[in-house]
Order: C-alpha cells, then structure tokens, then sequence
C-alpha cells in the first residue's frame, strides 16, 4: 500500500514484520514491497495474509497471490492441498496483519495523537466533536467513523466503522504525509474482537456507554462488554494513556483503566458534570464543572444524549491539555451531525427530523429529545435490521409505542430475511402498548403516511437509517435516503412550493 500520497516508509523485511512467525531465513532477510489482504491488489514481492472474511475464505485466492508476485502467504489455517508456495501460519491472521502493517509504516500511531472511541451509542456524535475541536486549534486531522472518513479535509466513503489494520495504517501514512498530527476514530467492538486495532497505541481511550446491540456477533452482553474493554487493556500496546469514562454507566464502571482517568456524568460522583441544562431545537446551553470550576458551553446539538457526548469530548480534550476556551469554540462550531436528530425542513408547519436510532435505548433517546420540545404529538416510523438480533426487535417495538403517539413500522435493512417476519417481531412490542400504530412494509409509503397524518406542532421521527443513503434487500441493494425521500415527499405534499 504505497503511493505518492503516502509517506515514506523505511524497508522491511519479512522478518521484522512477522517476528513471531516461524520463517525460512532466506525468506527472512528479504525486503517487502507491500502488504494485501486482498489477492488482486498484490504486487511483486508483496505478503498476501489470506484469513476468513464475511463471504469467502482467503485461502482460496492464495494462488492467485502468488501469480501476482506474492512472496509467501501468510494464514492462521493450514495452507489447501496442492499448494506449491511459500506458506506462514501464525496463530492469528488479523493481529499478525495488524503488527505487520505497523511495522511497514513505520510505527507511525507513535507519532500521532491517538483518540479511540467505543461504545454502543453517541461515538459518531462524539469523534466530530472532538474533531472539531482540534480544527479550533488548528490541527490537521483524520476522523475514522461510521459515517465517512475525513482527512485533511478530504471526505471518503467508509466501508467500515473501524478498516483492517493495513487500511488504518495507511490511512494514518496519508495524514502525516500531509502533516497532520491527529486521529479520532470510532472503534466497534468486531473490530476490537477481530483484532482490527490491536497493537495500535491510542492516548485516549473512551466509553461512552452500553446497551443491547450486535448480539448476533458477540451472543452476550458479558461478551460484548469483554470485546469494548480491550481498548483501554491496549491490546499488544500499552494502555491509553488518559481513559474517559461515563460514570453514569454500569458497564464503564466496572472499567479498571490503568492510566489517568477522567469520569464524566449527570449524577454523583463524576468529575466532570453538567449543570443548569437547557434544551432547545436550537439547541443547548449548560456550565461543565469540574474541580470547583464552571466552564459555559453553548451548542446547537440538541438533548439529553448531547450533553453526555459534549461532556464526553470535553474530557478528552482536556486529556490533551487544550484550554477550556478552545474547547467551547470548537464544541459550539459542530453544527451538525449526519443523521443524528437531523432536521428535514420544507417548510411544513411541523418538525421531521431523521435519526440512525436502531436499538431501543436509541429510540428512547431520540424520542426523548423530541418529547422534551414540547410537541403537540410525536409520529415514530422506525424498522429493524435483517440477519441481525432477533431479540432487540420487540424491545424497538415497545420503546416506540410506549413514547410515541402514534408508531409506522416499516422496513429498515431486511437483507435476506423476510420483511413481513421482521416487522412481526418488532410488533410484539408495539402490542404491549395501547398506542395507535400502522404497518407499511414499503419504507417510502410508510414516511409518507406519517407526514400525511402530521399536523401543525408536531414532531415526526424518522429513525433507523439516520445517515445511510442505500437500502439492502434480499437481493440487491437500492439507492434510499430517508432524509432526501422526506424533503421529495414533503414537496408532493405542498409543502416548500
């Protein structure tokens, strides 16, 4: 992975980059031209690490690595019969891809400023704040996140929350090849698990909080909570440096981070605490306090679950040693965050606003948010995800009903399963309620019957899909934008004419 925008690396050799392997010596003292995972990016003296992906075995393309140049092949497996070249198995493919990777560029998460966000909910919210607050002092920086990729003001297309190692990596070669100095990326939980960041040092670790989420991956919440607190363990790295932790957690509270801590909140015992919140559509105004201090804090985000994200980039700024000043002219410049509480507006005499909410404490975070603006009624149109945790769809269900006015329950993601199944679980829990509800499994119809039955002080929540402008069928997947198919609806309506 080399290239005119990428810094310049100092030679390796197969044996500095797999240290642990067991490899012939000749083969250990030759210089590496680059690193893939992927066979058709393989070039001439290259290692092609071949491990399980989500659709195919890279077993099977290790010939066509080596057609490409490959110098060896590089697996956890055992190398499939009849192959002819050279073939190293290490115990775990991803971390050795991961300390490889490092060691071809150079070491370079030494050099920069490391911030890694995990958690169930608010990372996206949090990262741009804490990004924002470094382009306040001045920093050229890279954001790695679910939504994009930004670096040094360019925007990219973000396959994953959290790339593959080698990718971060030369993610990271780009930011310091245009003298950039500091990265905030959100880290999920597979990435923690499938060793995605292992080795890498962070300086500041953060939790934000934990809730039902990606049981279809980790089965438990014990293991889902085992894979987050390997970011502040510094798996194959020493330990952050500096740990921010929201103490009105249970989960974060159980934590035993073994640097500097600071601990954020609403209750008793945060070190770093809100007071005198007040919310707004236009958002909130609210002093940070903090070792007999009080910091003033203006922000256009609105709601509760904002004021734990601003609390939590707060923190980890101050990590850094930024002044507090800095800090509020950053958190007051993020206008905005894709598909968080974002508002659609054509002109219509109540509020539609979009949100990536798709677990239930989500839901009830948005729905929280609107109910605090005082509406006239809240209209919910939400959905759940395809091939993912069966379990979470009533909860979405109940959570909707039980703060909604009246609830649509469409389609969000269905992938292979059946629509008309998924939404029938998400039902279990709409029934539980007395709310009055409609089912439409087209997502576009059932946005429509929600604006259509919107009158003037409503509020109408888009939830699910926040940010994401495709929809993934059974069989394909379709160009859909909630926020864009709300504005068109909206303009069918009258609405903006």
């Amino acid at each position: 992975m080399t290239g005119a925008e990428a810094v310049q690396m100092p030679v390796r050799t197969v044996g500095e980059l797999l240290p642990d392997a067991a490899v012939p010596e000749w083969l250990a003292r030759t210089p590496v031209s680059g690193l893939a995972y992927d066979s058709r990016k393989v070039g001439p003296g290259w290692l092609f690490f071949a491990f399980p992906g989500a659709k195919a075995d890279g077993r099977a393309f290790a010939a066509q690595a080596l057609e490409r140049g490959a110098l060896a092949i590089v697996s956890e497996a055992e190398p499939p019969g009849g192959f002819a070249g050279v073939w190293i198995q290490v115990r775990h493919g991803r971390r050795a891809l991961a300390v490889a990777a490092r060691e071809f560029y150079g070491r370079l998460d030494e050099r920069l400023a490391i911030t890694g966000i995990t958690g169930t909910n608010g990372k996206t919210t949090t990262s741009l704040l804490i990004d924002s607050i470094l382009h306040a002092a001045g920093r050229k920086t890279l954001v790695v996140g679910t939504i994009e990729y930004r670096l040094a003001g360019a925007v990219m297309k973000a396959p994953n929350t959290t790339p593959e190692s080698l990718d971060l990596f030369e993610l990271y070669s780009r930011l310091a090849a245009a003298g950039g100095s500091d990265v905030t990326m959100e880290v999920s939980s597979h990435a923690l698990a499938l060793g995605r960041v292992y080795g890498v040092n962070f300086h500041t670790a953060v939790f934000t909080n934990l809730t039902r989420d990606h049981l279809d991956f980790h089965h438990t919440m014990e293991e889902y909570f085992s894979a987050k607190r390997l970011l502040f363990e510094g798996a194959g790295a020493p330990p952050p440096k500096w740990a921010v932790l929201n103490h009105d957690d249970e989960w974060a509270r159980r934590i035993r981070p073994a640097g500097e801590v600071l601990w954020y909140g609403m209750g008793e015992g945060a070190a770093v605490r809100a007071a005198g919140v007040e919310s707004t559509f236009d958002g909130l105004r609210f002093e940070i306090e903090h070792e007999g201090r009080r910091y003033p804090i203006r922000s256009p985000l609105p709601g509760r679950m904002n004021v734990y994200n601003i609390l939590c980039a707060w923190c980890a700024a101050r990590s850094y040693g930024f002044d507090a000043d800095l800090i509020a002219e950053g958190i007051a410049n993020c206008r905005t965050v894709p598909g968080r509480f974002e508002r659609v507006d054509a002109g219509q005499p109540f509020l539609v606003v979009v949100d990536y909410a798709h677990t239930d404490d989500a839901l009830r975070n948005v729905i929280g948010v609107a109910r605090a603006l005082s509406p006239n009624r809240i209209l919910t149109v939400f959905g759940c995800g395809g091939d993912r945790d069966r379990r979470k769809r009533p909860l979405m269900g109940s959570a909707a009903a039980e703060l909604s006015d009246f609830v649509v329950v469409t389609s969000d993601n269905p992938r292979s399963e059946d629509p008309a199944a998924i939404i029938e679980d998400a039902l279990e829990g709409v029934r539980m309620h007395s709310t009055p509800y409609a089912v439409e499994p087209d997502r576009a119809s059932a946005i429509r019957l929600a604006l259509e039955k919107a009158r003037s002080g409503d509020i109408v929540i888009i939830a699910g899909k926040g940010h994401e402008t495709y929809q993934i069928l059974r069989d394909r997947t379709i160009a859909f934008d909630d926020r864009e198919t709300a504005r068109n609806l909206l303009r069918e309506l009258g609405y903006g004419a």
